[in-house]
C-alpha cells in the first residue's frame, strides 16, 4: 500500500496557468484574471467538492505569477510555529494547505487555528487556501459559521475559483474552471460576489458572467 502523501507540495503539480489553458482546465481570460490576482497579491480559494480535481495545482499555478520578491510559506510544512510563518509572510502569500475538520494531513485546520490565519491579514500578508465547498457559499459557510472568522477578516478573501472533475472523481478525465468569483465583501457569513466567468457545459465553453451577475447568492455555476 503505498504511503500517504507528507504534503500538499508532494501532490501538487507543477503546472503553469498556460498549461492549464492548454489542457481546457480554464481559458486564456480566465488564466489572465488569475494571474492578475496574484501580481496584485489577492488573496484566493480554490474549491472544488471531490477529492482530485485540482485544487492543488490550481493554487500552485496562480502563485507562480505572484511578483518575484513576494515569499510563500505554507502552513505546518515549514515545521514553525504560526507566529513565525506569519513573520515570513509578510509582503507575500501564506497558503493554507486545506481548511477542513479533517487533519488528514499536515496544515488541514478548523476552528480557532483559521481564525488565527485570517486575522493575520491586517499584517501585510495575502492568503491562499483549498476547501471541499460546492462554490463560494458554502465556502464561505464552512469558514464563518464552521470556523466562527467573523466577517471583516473573511472579506480579505478577493476571489473564489471553482473547480468541477469530468467523470468519476478517482480517476477525472477532465477538470475545468466551472466558475470564478470576485468577492467585494462578506455580510453575516454569506459573500458578495460577482460572476466573473463559468463554464457552459452544454457548449463546452468557457464565458465571461453578466455585469449583474452574482449580485447576490455565489453558489455553484
Amino acid at each position: 500500500m503505498p504511503e500517504r502523501p507528507l504534503s500538499i507540495q508532494i501532490i501538487a503539480k507543477e503546472l503553469r496557468l498556460d498549461d492549464l489553458v492548454a489542457n481546457r482546465t480554464m481559458s486564456p481570460d480566465i488564466a489572465k484574471t488569475l494571474r492578475e490576482v496574484a501580481r496584485a497579491r489577492h488573496s484566493f480559494i480554490v474549491v472544488a467538492v471531490p477529492r482530485l480535481a485540482g485544487k492543488s495545482t490550481v493554487l500552485r499555478a496562480i502563485l507562480a505569477e505572484r511578483p518575484a520578491s513576494s515569499p510563500v510559506t505554507t502552513l505546518t510544512e515549514d515545521s514553525e510555529v504560526v507566529d513565525e510563518l506569519v513573520k515570513k509572510s509578510v509582503g507575500g502569500y501564506l497558503v493554507i494547505p486545506e481548511i477542513t475538520q479533517s487533519a488528514a494531513m499536515p496544515g488541514y485546520i478548523w476552528g480557532a487555528e483559521v481564525r488565527r490565519i485570517f486575522k493575520s491579514g491586517n499584517e501585510g500578508i495575502s492568503l491562499a487556501a483549498t476547501l471541499h465547498a460546492e462554490g463560494p457559499d458554502d465556502a464561505f459557510a464552512q469558514i464563518c459559521e464552521g470556523c466562527k472568522v467573523p466577517d471583516a477578516d473573511a472579506a480579505r478573501i478577493k476571489f473564489a475559483v471553482y473547480l468541477r472533475s469530468i467523470g468519476r472523481w478517482e480517476e477525472p478525465t477532465r477538470r475545468v474552471v466551472a466558475s470564478v468569483h470576485e468577492i467585494t465583501g462578506v455580510e453575516r457569513g454569506r459573500p458578495k460576489a460577482r460572476l466573473l466567468y463559468r463554464w457552459d457545459e452544454g457548449r463546452d465553453a468557457f464565458v465571461k458572467g453578466t455585469p449583474d451577475a452574482g449580485s447576490g447568492r455565489a453558489g455553484r455555476a
